[in-house]
């Protein structure tokens, strides 16, 4: 066994033994000789509940989430296109697969004696969305070892109408030919607007455009900060839990030496009991020898 295959079934095992199963594993890997895989394995964090879901999930439904992984490709392709037709048809489908994976998530975790609250069940939605839109979140969702629940926190890959919101940057030479085929197609109509379109008009429409473009700014900036509080939040849980582990494995240990301590003193006192009735039974043989002299 190497460490790789010791990451999977650390978490494919279920969230409450996974602390046990870390150090059993990484006890194997260090008898087999693998002291750094040993070492990698102790740093890997217990996933939080979104995170072990996730992970649930990837391991016991990789069909689906090849679909979605597949369906976040087309919205790329379609995004680099500029093609709005194509995004509104695939958004519906979006939201049906999510919608699905969510279902079939709460199914696996009350298999597991796990009750999803709200609370998971959005956090495990928004990490299934940001594989869809993010290829590195989709590989990290696909592998199936999270230890905290994603979120993507850039505008979006659609708006609720559909329209392309540039879910992830284009290289230079897809966003050329995606600017070129728009412009083809559409330079005789620019041409008209722009003839009609007075100085007036012209800057009010500037002056919406940079609202909106200040607006999706703040907002950005609100969700970054929001994700960062909810990064340093979820690190000093784990922390907690982890240190709470420790000490309820020191407790464990400390109660099984105490336990022995009493079969053993049990044992010492039954001991002393028989010697203190042996002596006692000397002690009258003896009495009733003198008697007779």
């Amino acid at each position: 066994m190497d460490f790789e295959e010791a990451a999977s079934r650390l978490y494919a095992t279920p969230a409450g033994d996974f602390i046990a199963t870390r150090n059993e594993l990484a006890k194997q890997l260090k008898a087999d000789g693998d002291q750094l895989g040993s070492t990698r394995l102790k740093a890997l964090r217990k996933p939080t509940v979104a995170a072990w879901l996730t992970n649930l999930v990837a391991h016991e439904l990789p069909d689906e989430i090849d679909d979605l992984l597949a369906l976040g490709d087309e919205f790329r392709e379609a995004t680099a296109d500029l093609d709005g037709e194509r995004l509104r048809e695939l958004t519906p489908k979006r939201h049906k697969l999510l919608d699905k994976l969510s279902k079939e998530a709460t199914k696996l975790s009350e298999r597991e004696g796990q009750k999803v609250s709200a609370d998971v069940g959005q956090k495990l939605r928004e990490t299934l969305d940001a594989a869809l839109v993010d290829p590195a979140a989709g590989e990290a969702v696909r592998e199936g070892r999270l230890s905290s629940a994603l979120r993507h926190v850039g505008f979006g890959v659609v708006d609720e109408s559909g329209e392309p919101s540039n879910v992830m940057p284009l290289t230079d030479e897809r966003r050329q030919r995606a600017q070129e085929r728009r412009a083809k197609s559409s330079a005789k109509e620019a041409e008209e607007t722009a003839a009609k379109e007075s100085a007036a008009e012209k800057a009010k429409r500037e002056k919406a455009e940079r609202d909106q473009e200040e607006r999706e700014a703040a907002e950005k900036a609100q969700a970054k900060q929001e994700l960062e509080d909810a990064v340093a939040a979820a690190k000093q849980a784990e922390t907690s839990v982890e240190d709470l582990a420790g000490q309820l494995d020191q407790a464990r240990e400390a109660l099984a030496d105490a336990q022995e301590a009493v079969h053993r003193i049990g044992d010492e006192l039954d001991e002393a009991r028989k010697a203190a009735r042996a002596a006692q039974k000397e002690s009258r043989e003896a009495r009733k020898r003198y008697n007779r002299l």
